[in-house]
């Protein structure tokens, strides 16, 4: 989403949504509490972003949204997976993203048109940077799991996991290595032929 870079505007009523400073500040602080790294939120940029989505065909602009709202159902399939073991402060973290998202009465009000999920996208969107990495390893253990059916407690799973996952690296390497080199390395010849 072109959340920095978008300078249209739309002629569509639903673009004077009325975004309280108040409840904007509160939005940034959220998000910082989430991803410190994130970008700022600022009302101007949060206009900016409603004008661009008001200016996509409704199927697309919803297409936008849902697609982004997948990555919510990702993370709480990893929160609630007790094969799966995020740290305290990464599952606090998503507690808190989960409690803004289930709200209706959030930045913009969800029963609105179209905008009401902007402001969880948004969220999900700037945020996702402090969630990717974990959500990309449970994704591979969960992709694992489904292909090789491993026996025992979470944590043997995940033990299993690793231990494939390192052993194919090493097999990755290895043929890496055998590629790049001879396997009879020969030196120079002594007598090189010479054109006569």
């Amino acid at each position: 989403m072109p959340y920095d870079t978008w300078t249209g505007a739309s002629s569509d009523p639903r673009a004077r949504v009325a975004l309280s400073p108040t409840a904007v500040a509160g939005f940034d602080a959220l998000l910082h509490e989430l991803h410190p790294d994130a970008t700022r939120v600022e009302p101007d940029r949060l206009h900016r972003l409603i004008n661009w989505l008001l200016t996509l065909p409704d199927e697309t602009a919803h297409d936008v949204l849902e697609r982004r709202l997948r990555r919510i159902d990702e993370l709480r399939m990893m929160l609630l997976d007790p094969d799966w073991d995020s740290d305290p402060a990464m599952a606090a973290r998503l507690g808190k993203l989960f409690d803004y998202i289930d709200r209706d009465d959030d930045l913009i009000a969800d029963h609105e048109p179209l905008l009401g999920l902007l402001d969880d996208v948004l969220l999900i969107e700037l945020a996702w940077p402090a969630f990717a990495s974990e959500a990309d390893e449970y994704r591979d253990f969960s992709a694992y799991r489904s292909e090789e059916h491993p026996t025992g407690s979470g944590d043997e799973q995940r033990a299993a996991w690793i231990r494939d996952r390192l052993a194919e690296i090493a097999l990755w390497r290895h043929k890496l290595r055998v590629n790049d080199s001879h396997y009879v390395h020969r030196g120079h010849p002594e007598d090189p032929f010479k054109v006569v």
